[in-house]
């Protein structure tokens, strides 16, 4: 038995690949730079067997939570940093780490437009329920978009408040269509922010862009990073959780959050899951890679069909998300449908629009993944409004994300070819 391609949409597959070996080779490089850093990181923390006991109830003297904190905070080039199993989303450990920094009176700064959908309900944008930061008498303010570019000048003048005392960058696009940031344009944020405001805290919220450079945000003067371990740093292994690694007294405040006053990161069992957050890290580098090539791959194929891609196969990444602009809702629905077929896991599937919670629209998901919604397992997602842009990303592996966006071809084209 063999999956069910046919030879035109294969042959496209061929055309693509064969177009594409400067960028592979990029990609190869960065993952080869980052998995250096990763060993090193194990190597100088000298982890042993042991630690990947885990702990139940309170989770005292968890030698492997506390080592593996240490080996985040190298990696981040940071004071300190937080690693837990108990954060259930990205979301969620953003959530902690604002809550951590502000407080009654404080201002939070959006540096890039509105965050991500499930965010504005933790600002308190959007009404999603009580316990939002406007609930605690957090002020919320953005700085718009410049034709879709940053505006520093205006992110200068807005940081300059004295009441700013927290600055969020979105890293990712989220479900906008302005460039994902890099590395190099965050540290200038965060010089442009520091200049005016030098007390203001630049946050940085790092999902889908961990390992896709050799660097990361807080080592070009991001004061705190927060991500999900299903995506990027899980490696496609962690069952669920986050990370926080920053300036220690920002990653103690959203410690407190996590837990409580007192406590903080000094409980917080892991129930026999330190193994594969271990692995996970050190394989993440190269799992990234398979999940950008993956990018890049739909991107060329997509092209040599008509379709506007965002960014363009040629581009250098800044994280593992593809933007393909379908423009009717049919293809869209055709695409995400057939990346569904190309899942080891419920490809028999068909996904369908429906009202998730936090977005302000209905989401259509095609994610056949171990890990409920890790986004570094190949998946597709969409708002269902216009342009109907879908959101492609991961692949564990370039080989089973090739085939996934072939069988999306394949779907997209119908029968006729």
């Amino acid at each position: 038995m063999t999956l069910q391609i046919n030879d035109r949409v294969r042959a496209l597959g061929v055309q693509a690949q064969s177009q594409l070996t400067e960028e592979f080779a990029r990609i190869d490089a960065i993952a080869e730079e980052n998995t250096a850093r990763v060993l090193a990181a194990f190597q100088k923390h000298r982890v042993a067997d042991g630690y990947f006991a885990g702990t139940t109830g309170y989770g005292y003297d968890d030698l492997g939570r506390d080592k593996l904190d240490e080996i985040y905070a190298d990696l981040f080039g940071t004071e300190a940093a937080l690693v837990r199993i108990q954060f259930v989303n990205g979301t969620h450990a953003i959530a902690c780490a604002l809550f951590g920094a502000l407080k009654a009176g404080d201002v939070l700064l959006s540096a890039v437009g509105a965050p991500y959908d499930t965010l504005l309900g933790v600002v308190g944008v959007v009404d999603k329920g009580p316990g939002s930061l406007k609930d605690y008498g957090v002020e919320y303010r953005q700085v718009e978009l410049l034709n879709n570019k940053l505006d520093l000048e205006g992110m200068a003048h807005a940081a300059a408040d004295p009441r700013v005392k927290a600055v969020l960058i979105q890293r990712s696009r989220g479900y906008s269509t302005r460039d994902s940031l890099s590395v190099a344009e965050i540290g200038e944020m965060c010089r442009i922010i520091k200049k005016a405001n030098p007390n203001a805290a630049v946050l940085v919220d790092n999902c889908y862009g961990e390992f896709v450079e050799a660097i990361e945000p807080t080592h070009v003067g991001a004061d705190l990073v927060v991500g999900s371990l299903i995506k990027n740093p899980g490696g496609g292994l962690a069952p669920t959780g986050g990370y926080i690694a920053g300036r220690r007294d920002l990653v103690e405040g959203a410690a407190m959050r996590l837990t409580v006053p007192g406590i903080g990161g000094e409980c917080g069992c892991t129930l026999g899951q330190n193994r594969l957050l271990y692995q996970g890290l050190f394989l993440a580098p190269h799992t990234v890679a398979q999940a950008v090539k993956t990018a890049v791959f739909a991107a060329k194929v997509m092209e040599l069909l008509g379709y506007e891609t965002q960014p363009h196969s040629s581009a250098v990444r800044h994280d593992i998300i593809q933007m393909i602009h379908m423009r009717k809702p049919k293809a869209l629905k055709k695409f995400c449908k057939g990346i569904q077929f190309g899942a080891p896991v419920d490809s028999y599937v068909t996904p369908e629009p429906w009202d998730m919670p936090g977005y302000d629209c209905q989401v259509i998901m095609a994610a056949g993944a171990f890990i409920q919604g890790a986004s570094i397992e190949l998946s597709a997602d969409a708002p269902m409004r216009e342009p109907y842009t879908v959101y492609l990303q991961g692949g564990l592996t370039y080989e089973s994300g090739k085939l996934g966006v072939l069988l999306a071809v394949q779907e997209l084209l119908g029968p006729s070819v």
